[in-house]
Protein backbone atom coordinates (compact mmCIF):
# COMPACT_ATOMS: atom_id res chain seq x y z
CA UNK A 1 0.00 0.00 0.00
CA UNK A 2 1.53 3.44 -0.95
CA UNK A 3 1.75 6.29 1.41
CA UNK A 4 -0.61 8.54 1.60
CA UNK A 5 -0.41 12.20 -0.08
CA UNK A 6 -0.55 15.29 1.32
CA UNK A 7 -1.97 18.83 -0.17
CA UNK A 8 -0.60 21.78 1.08
CA UNK A 9 -1.13 25.46 -0.27
CA UNK A 10 1.03 28.80 0.14
CA UNK A 11 -0.82 31.92 -0.15
CA UNK A 12 0.28 35.31 -0.43
CA UNK A 13 -1.23 38.57 -1.84
CA UNK A 14 0.72 38.65 -5.88
CA UNK A 15 1.70 34.81 -6.19
CA UNK A 16 5.22 35.99 -7.54
CA UNK A 17 7.60 35.22 -5.07
CA UNK A 18 7.50 33.75 -1.27
CA UNK A 19 4.48 31.35 -2.38
CA UNK A 20 6.03 30.48 -5.49
CA UNK A 21 9.74 29.54 -3.34
CA UNK A 22 7.59 27.35 -1.03
CA UNK A 23 5.76 25.76 -3.23
CA UNK A 24 8.67 24.99 -5.36
CA UNK A 25 10.93 23.77 -2.79
CA UNK A 26 8.12 21.87 -1.15
CA UNK A 27 7.80 19.82 -3.79
CA UNK A 28 11.65 19.24 -4.14
CA UNK A 29 12.23 18.53 -1.01
CA UNK A 30 9.05 16.34 -0.37
CA UNK A 31 10.13 12.51 -1.88
CA UNK A 32 6.34 12.30 -3.27
CA UNK A 33 5.07 12.74 0.60
CA UNK A 34 3.32 16.07 -0.06
CA UNK A 35 2.10 18.00 -2.98
CA UNK A 36 2.19 21.48 -2.76
CA UNK A 37 0.60 24.62 -4.67
CA UNK A 38 0.46 28.06 -4.24
CA UNK A 39 -2.16 30.67 -4.90
CA UNK A 40 -2.83 34.37 -4.21
CA UNK A 41 -5.65 36.42 -3.29
CA UNK A 42 -4.18 39.21 -6.07
CA UNK A 43 -2.32 37.37 -8.15
CA UNK A 44 0.15 39.26 -10.39
CA UNK A 45 -0.09 37.23 -12.96
CA UNK A 46 3.77 35.98 -13.32
CA UNK A 47 6.58 34.84 -11.26
CA UNK A 48 8.78 37.55 -10.33
CA UNK A 49 11.90 36.42 -12.97
CA UNK A 50 14.63 37.19 -10.04
CA UNK A 51 13.16 34.80 -7.89
CA UNK A 52 12.65 32.01 -10.46
CA UNK A 53 16.56 32.85 -11.98
CA UNK A 54 17.49 32.03 -8.10
CA UNK A 55 15.58 28.76 -7.58
CA UNK A 56 16.87 27.69 -10.90
CA UNK A 57 20.31 28.47 -9.72
CA UNK A 58 19.82 26.50 -6.94
CA UNK A 59 18.60 23.24 -8.65
CA UNK A 60 14.80 24.45 -7.86
CA UNK A 61 12.32 23.86 -11.04
CA UNK A 62 9.61 26.41 -11.20
CA UNK A 63 8.12 24.15 -14.44
CA UNK A 64 4.51 23.66 -13.41
CA UNK A 65 4.72 27.15 -11.46
CA UNK A 66 2.62 29.53 -12.30
CA UNK A 67 0.88 33.03 -10.68
CA UNK A 68 -2.92 31.97 -10.06
CA UNK A 69 -5.85 33.30 -8.26
CA UNK A 70 -6.28 31.68 -4.54
CA UNK A 71 -10.45 31.05 -5.99
CA UNK A 72 -8.39 27.92 -8.31
CA UNK A 73 -8.85 26.33 -5.26
CA UNK A 74 -11.71 27.27 -3.69
CA UNK A 75 -14.15 25.24 -6.48
CA UNK A 76 -15.37 22.02 -5.55
CA UNK A 77 -13.33 20.23 -8.21
CA UNK A 78 -9.90 21.27 -6.90
CA UNK A 79 -7.26 19.01 -5.22
CA UNK A 80 -8.62 18.95 -1.23
CA UNK A 81 -5.95 20.72 1.34
CA UNK A 82 -4.47 19.20 4.45
CA UNK A 83 -2.88 22.39 5.02
CA UNK A 84 -2.98 26.26 4.03
CA UNK A 85 -0.03 28.13 5.04
CA UNK A 86 0.40 31.78 4.38
CA UNK A 87 3.31 33.10 3.97
CA UNK A 88 2.57 37.00 4.05
CA UNK A 89 1.10 39.15 6.32
CA UNK A 90 -1.55 40.77 4.37
CA UNK A 91 -2.84 37.19 3.29
CA UNK A 92 -3.31 36.25 6.52
CA UNK A 93 -5.27 39.19 7.29
CA UNK A 94 -7.32 38.65 4.55
CA UNK A 95 -10.71 36.40 4.48
CA UNK A 96 -9.63 33.61 2.18
CA UNK A 97 -12.11 31.54 0.62
CA UNK A 98 -13.83 28.36 2.40
CA UNK A 99 -11.90 25.79 1.59
CA UNK A 100 -13.24 22.36 1.07
CA UNK A 101 -12.33 19.58 3.12
CA UNK A 102 -11.39 22.58 6.19
CA UNK A 103 -8.10 22.30 6.27
CA UNK A 104 -5.50 22.88 8.81
CA UNK A 105 -4.14 26.38 8.35
CA UNK A 106 -0.99 28.16 9.79
CA UNK A 107 1.25 31.76 8.82
CA UNK A 108 4.73 31.59 8.08
CA UNK A 109 5.89 35.47 8.01
CA UNK A 110 8.68 35.97 5.36
CA UNK A 111 10.37 39.38 3.61
CA UNK A 112 9.34 40.07 0.33
CA UNK A 113 11.28 40.06 -2.44
CA UNK A 114 9.08 41.52 -4.81
CA UNK A 115 9.00 44.31 -2.52
CA UNK A 116 12.39 45.28 -3.68
CA UNK A 117 13.65 47.72 -6.10
CA UNK A 118 17.09 46.51 -7.53
CA UNK A 119 17.18 43.17 -8.91
CA UNK A 120 20.43 42.35 -6.31
CA UNK A 121 17.78 43.41 -3.58
CA UNK A 122 15.39 40.88 -4.92
CA UNK A 123 18.16 37.75 -5.32
CA UNK A 124 19.16 38.50 -1.71
CA UNK A 125 15.68 38.50 -0.10
CA UNK A 126 14.95 35.23 -2.13
CA UNK A 127 17.93 33.65 -0.96
CA UNK A 128 16.58 34.73 2.48
CA UNK A 129 13.14 33.08 1.97
CA UNK A 130 14.41 30.37 0.23
CA UNK A 131 16.69 29.59 3.43
CA UNK A 132 13.92 30.45 6.00
CA UNK A 133 11.09 28.04 3.93
CA UNK A 134 14.05 25.76 3.53
CA UNK A 135 14.03 25.40 7.11
CA UNK A 136 10.34 25.44 7.72
CA UNK A 137 9.89 22.94 5.39
CA UNK A 138 12.49 19.97 6.40
CA UNK A 139 10.67 20.45 10.25
CA UNK A 140 7.22 20.08 8.36
CA UNK A 141 8.77 16.80 6.74
CA UNK A 142 9.96 15.82 10.11
CA UNK A 143 5.93 15.52 11.30
CA UNK A 144 4.57 12.20 12.17
CA UNK A 145 2.17 13.23 9.24
CA UNK A 146 0.41 9.78 9.63
CA UNK A 147 -0.39 10.20 13.30
CA UNK A 148 -1.64 13.44 13.37
CA UNK A 149 -5.38 14.99 13.28
CA UNK A 150 -6.10 18.46 11.45
CA UNK A 151 -5.91 20.22 15.13
CA UNK A 152 -2.52 18.64 15.87
CA UNK A 153 -1.25 19.72 12.46
CA UNK A 154 -2.47 23.14 12.77
CA UNK A 155 -0.72 23.23 16.29
CA UNK A 156 2.41 21.44 14.73
CA UNK A 157 2.79 23.88 11.70
CA UNK A 158 2.39 26.84 13.47
CA UNK A 159 4.92 25.95 16.09
CA UNK A 160 7.57 25.67 12.88
CA UNK A 161 6.86 29.33 12.35
CA UNK A 162 7.25 30.08 16.14
CA UNK A 163 10.67 28.14 16.52
CA UNK A 164 12.07 30.21 13.51
CA UNK A 165 10.50 33.65 14.58
CA UNK A 166 12.59 32.90 18.16
CA UNK A 167 15.54 31.78 16.41
CA UNK A 168 15.75 28.84 18.38
CA UNK A 169 16.26 26.88 14.43
CA UNK A 170 20.03 25.35 13.94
Amino acid sequence: MSERVYNVLFLCTGNSARSIIAETLLNAMANGRFHAYSAGSHPSGRINPYVAEYLESVGVSTSGARSKSWDEFARPEAPKMDLVITVCDQAAGESCPVWPGMPARAHWAAPDPAAQEHPDEVREVARAVFHLMQRRISLLLSLPMTTLDRTSLQSETRRIADLDEHNQLG
